[in-house]
């Protein structure tokens, strides 16, 4: 995410962040960079001009020049004011008060829309609500279908009809949803492979109709500028609520993340990391922009840890690796833990240090695959007690597994060393140092 805008930043400032004082010059070279980077990663021109204005005055102000560490201060204001680019605070999604919340989804042909609204409706039911998906494209039979087969598989009902009116079937859903006691109704308009007359007039027939609580525009965030002015020609004739932005694990640049909440004037409210159902972040402007000057996001990261945390488990695992009887199958249940955070490579970027190692690597989702096959091919002694698996035992546990011994040698060995780790870890407090990692509760 944002990997080429994160390197030029990262380079415009690493000279400042080793200055001892601030000059007008210094700060004017490094604003060039910046300014570059900016425009580069497809940002809105006149976005990134304010934007720099804003950076250069408070960079030469008084309290910057006073400073002890001015190089750090500069990057702290461009740090404040990416966040205010992009939002200032997280911007929740309008509730109704009486009656069931209706969300309207819109957004062109291929931008994410009915997986989104799919994922949305995972989302509220996680929350306790009780979620309705509308399918309401009348013109692409594909999407009621994906629609039914996304719904049927986070077990969430979908509204589908065979009639030919997309504002009735929305009509017919929302007295259905009241029926079947449904408080959240998540309508997937139809879309169009770009602006048209129709769709836009379809779409605010239906918003007339039901005058729905929240209307939320999705936009494919890997088109950069194209994406903002979609959204701006939707919010002119609709007046939505809030962007969602898709496919954001694949951006490299940000343009559309960083332009598109000015050029609107709304808010960002989810972004889309990945195809899987748990794919969907509430966005925060804060963590989003110390992920683009490269310092991690490690809130995300430890929520996403606590999502999938069994305190139980962990205090079990606590137990052994103080005793020095942390084994494969711990390792295996912990490996599964971390597959359910989502993809590997969106995980690392998150923890600091670790994000600037593995740029420009990649990532092989495959090994867990093969570790994991490694290990289900051991027996339950061999597992429990690693240190028994002699030179036959390797072998039918790479034929076992569809790897080689030599790989199967590696793993062994990097389990060994990573043991010892844990042990070493163990006795400073494993706890202490999770409560360290995740602040205060």
């Amino acid at each position: 995410m944002f990997e080429n805008l994160t390197e030029r930043l990262e380079g415009a400032l690493k000279r400042i962040r080793g200055e001892h004082r601030i000059s007008e010059e210094n700060v004017n070279e490094s604003l060039r960079e910046v300014r570059r980077a900016l425009l580069e990663a497809d940002v809105n021109f006149q976005v990134v001009k304010d934007f720099i204005e804003r950076v250069k005055v408070k960079a030469l102000g008084t309290e910057v020049l006073k400073s002890l560490t001015p190089g750090q201060q500069i990057v702290k204001i461009l740090h404040d004011e990416l966040v205010v680019l992009m939002g200032s605070e997280k911007a929740e999604v309008t509730t109704a008060t009486t009656g069931p919340t209706i969300i309207l989804i819109a957004g062109l042909q291929g931008s994410g829309k009915t997986t989104f609204s799919a994922k949305l409706a995972r989302h509220f039911k996680s929350l306790g609500r009780h979620p309705l998906l509308v399918a309401a494209d009348i013109y692409r039979p594909a999407a009621i279908n994906q629609l039914q087969a996304l719904g049927q598989q986070i077990d969430i009902p979908v509204y589908a009809s065979e009639i030919k009116d997309a504002v009735k079937i929305a009509e017919d859903a929302r007295a259905h949803a009241r029926e079947q006691a449904r408080d959240v109704i998540i309508i997937d308009t139809a879309g169009r492979l770009s602006i048209d007359e129709q769709m836009m007039t379809e779409v605010a027939n239906i918003k007339k109709s039901l005058n729905p609580t929240e209307i939320l525009f999705v936009v494919d965030a890997m088109t950069g500028q194209d994406a903002v002015n979609t959204a701006k020609a939707f919010h002119d004739r609709l007046d939505f609520n809030g962007v969602v932005l898709t496919k954001l694990d694949g951006d490299t640049r940000g343009g559309a993340a960083l332009s598109i909440r000015t050029v609107v004037e709304k808010p960002i409210k989810f972004v889309g990391t990945g195809e899987k159902m748990d794919a969907l972040e509430p966005f925060y402007p804060d963590r989003m922009a110390s992920r683009i000057l490269g310092m991690g996001d490690v809130l995300t990261l430890a929520e996403k840890a606590q999502e999938e945390f069994d305190e139980e488990e962990a205090e079990r695992l606590e137990r052994k690796m103080r005793k020095a009887q942390f084994d494969l199958n711990d390792f295996h249940s912990q490996l599964k833990m971390l597959s359910k955070m989502g993809p590997l490579s969106s995980v690392m970027e998150m923890i600091p240090g670790i994000n600037k190692m593995m740029r420009g690597q990649e990532v092989d989702e495959r090994a867990f695959v093969r570790i994991e096959a490694m290990i289900l091919s051991m027996t339950p002694q061999e597992r429990s007690k690693p240190a028994i698996i002699n030179g036959s035992r390797k072998k039918r546990i790479a034929d076992g597994s569809g790897t080689s011994v030599q790989e199967l040698n590696r793993f062994l060995k990097q389990f060994n060393d990573m043991q010892k780790m844990m042990k070493k870890l163990s006795k400073g407090g494993m706890r202490q140092f999770a409560q360290n990692l995740m602040g205060p509760q």
